[in-house]
């Protein structure tokens, strides 16, 4: 019985290999194997061809991103070189800062009208005076910023600091504190000369402000209070002191601190704030480096 079956799978093995050889050998079966040959080889070429598409790709994006890079350097280059050409007269001009002076014409302008709707009274004297002290201590805030952003770094790379145009960081600061003492005598003339000691302490808070907001060891500018400190120092601060002075005189002796002062005061306070906070937006990179944090590094810092 064994025998048998084993003779039986023999034979039907032999006979399958017989089968499988007809059909290679028909030509029904020579056409399909050749079908199948050429259907292989038509997905090898496909696969080839979407390798090199995909290397090409590649190497597209590579060269995009060096032709970007190479632009970058190009732009900086070009920057670099147009701040090399900027002349001393400009540099100088920018060192000025002539529109910052308006923050010692507008509050005591305004409070000078304050005071003349009041007593109808304009001490011509006296508000030449002040102007000239305001603008005396608005130099010295100016230079004394310099010096101290030059101790700190921020004006490293800054070709208008006065500090860097004049070479000497000593004679910049002595400078500075020069100007603030003759700022302070035509104050101080002005307010023995009115009689009205406590709009001379009002203006003393103003210019404290300015001390604390830059100079060592508070530098609050630093630490994002720069903003408040300009709302009250040229604010209620220097524009109820200028009123109180240009309104003082043998009739008047003190005039009311009235909502029309009190409401001018809070304008320029915040106009004088919001140019300080515009003055941040082209030296942010500064500012980081340094660590100094004004509103715009804490807002970029929290919305990273």
């Amino acid at each position: 019985m064994m025998l048998m079956a084993a003779s039986f799978c023999d034979v039907n093995l032999g006979c399958g290999l017989r089968k499988l050889h007809d059909f290679h050998s028909t030509p029904n079966g020579k056409t399909r194997s050749h079908a199948h040959a050429q259907n292989l080889c038509s997905y090898s070429k496909q696969h080839i061809y979407l390798k090199r598409l995909d290397i090409k790709q590649v190497e597209v994006k590579r060269r995009f991103k060096l032709h970007q890079v190479s632009s970058g350097k190009n732009a900086h280059s070009s920057e670099l070189a147009k701040e090399d050409d900027i002349s001393m007269a400009t540099l100088i001009w920018r060192a000025i800062k002539l529109p910052i002076y308006s923050v010692a014409l507008v509050p005591l302008t305004i409070g000078s009208a304050s005071a003349y709707l009041q007593s109808s009274t304009f001490p011509a004297t006296r508000y030449f005076v002040l102007l000239v002290s305001s603008i005396l201590v608005i130099t010295w805030l100016n230079l004394s910023n310099d010096v101290y952003d030059f101790d700190t770094g921020a004006d490293k790379n800054k070709r208008e600091s006065v500090v860097n145009l004049i070479g000497s960081r000593t004679g910049t600061l002595l400078a500075a504190y020069m100007f603030l003492v003759l700022g302070l005598i035509g104050l101080t003339w002005v307010s023995l000369e009115a009689g009205h000691l406590r709009a001379m302490l009002l203006l003393a808070c103003a210019i404290f402000c300015g001390y604390i907001y830059q100079c060592p060891p508070f530098r609050l500018s630093y630490h994002g209070l720069g903003e408040p400190l300009c709302f009250a120092a040229f604010g209620p601060f220097a524009t109820t002191g200028f009123y109180w002075l240009m309104g003082n005189n043998s009739s008047v002796n003190c005039l009311p601190l009235t909502g029309t002062v009190l409401c001018a005061s809070l304008l320029i306070g915040f106009t004088t704030s919001l140019i300080l906070f515009c003055s941040h937006f082209h030296q942010v990179e500064e500012d980081t480096t340094v660590g100094k944090i004004s509103p715009l590094v804490t807002e970029l810092s929290l919305v990273v």
